[in-house]
């Protein structure tokens, strides 16, 4: 059953559409990661979704109430944290918990209990009286998700939460998220970090406001019908002058020291653009953001087209 749903979700900022007829479903107990670079419509989404801006056209429910004619039903079902969390930096993290336990009417030995096992399972007992303003990017962002999950909502919606954060501190977070799933909340996120979308149950990956591939990372992956190859070039800036102007050559992507090449084998082979420059080359399984950086590009090629 799904608990998050979108038809034919749209929103326009004058000329500009943020979010294109987006159809969307997501099924109770999911990790679902919506990724895309700047601009491709994460957080318009994410912020219609919790009934925060209403959409220009199309529709969407959440927990069975639809989020513009029941906006407040909605938001009562779900915790909602932005890039930016409002935490107060002159406030203790016990402070900061008090101050949201309020603001949702959780009190007495309902909120003692609650927010004792929230601190357990972030590990954030020790610094309970360490300024807000003091913690770590890692700490601050566990002590929003705290805040967050105060009023034990349903639906758990994160843009971004580990933008910036060290890698030691996204793992903690993300064991976290899955600790919530287990007892039976749902989760969706926005990330720019594509390792870090592997870790859910089904990506969307968003571009210029469309949805364009929506399915597990496994599913993603082997789904990709180019070939994909690791490949080391003499000359990097001649060799991609010349392999990127070839039919069936898909793109060239920087990884490290290395590019990755795609080619569709039913147009080109690999042999047959190295007899044009010579390079070192290995046939790789895709990472999930080379599968990204692949299907924007023909998304890109078929528009231009």
């Amino acid at each position: 059953m799904s608990i998050i749903s979108a038809k034919q979700l749209t929103r326009r900022f004058g000329a500009l559409t943020a979010v294109d007829h987006l159809d969307l479903e997501i099924a109770e107990g999911e990790i679902f990661a919506l990724v895309g670079p700047d601009g491709a419509g994460k957080t318009t989404t994410m912020r219609l979704l919790c009934g925060l801006m209403d959409p220009t056209e199309g529709s969407a429910s959440v927990v069975g109430h639809d989020v513009v004619k029941e906006p407040d039903l909605v938001r009562d079902q779900i915790g909602y944290m932005a890039q930016r969390f409002g935490l107060y930096q002159d406030l203790t993290v016990d402070e900061n918990m008090f101050f949201y336990s309020d603001l949702f009417g959780v009190i007495g030995k309902e909120r003692d209990e609650l927010t004792t096992r929230l601190l357990r399972m972030t590990r954030m007992e020790p610094f309970r009286k360490r300024l807000a303003g003091k913690l770590s990017g890692g700490m601050k962002q566990k002590l929003a998700l705290m805040c967050t999950l105060l009023h034990k909502p349903r639906v758990l919606f994160l843009d971004e939460p580990t933008n910036g954060v060290d890698p030691v501190s996204r793992r903690d977070f993300w064991a976290i998220l899955y600790a919530l799933v287990r007892d039976g909340l749902t989760v969706m996120v926005t990330t720019a970090y594509l390792d870090e979308a592997e870790r859910a149950n089904r990506v969307g990956m968003m571009h210029h406001g469309r949805l364009i591939h929506c399915a597990p990372p496994a599913e993603l992956k082997e789904g990709m019908k180019e070939s994909c190859y690791r490949v080391h070039f003499v000359d990097a800036h001649l060799a991609r002058q010349i392999l990127e102007e070839q039919p069936g050559v898909l793109g060239i992507y920087n990884s490290g020291v290395d590019y990755h090449l795609f080619v569709d084998e039913q147009v080109t082979k690999v042999e047959a653009l190295f007899a044009l420059t010579p390079f070192t080359y290995q046939l790789i399984p895709p990472s999930l953001e080379d599968v990204f950086m692949a299907l924007t590009r023909k998304e890109d090629l078929s528009h231009a087209a």
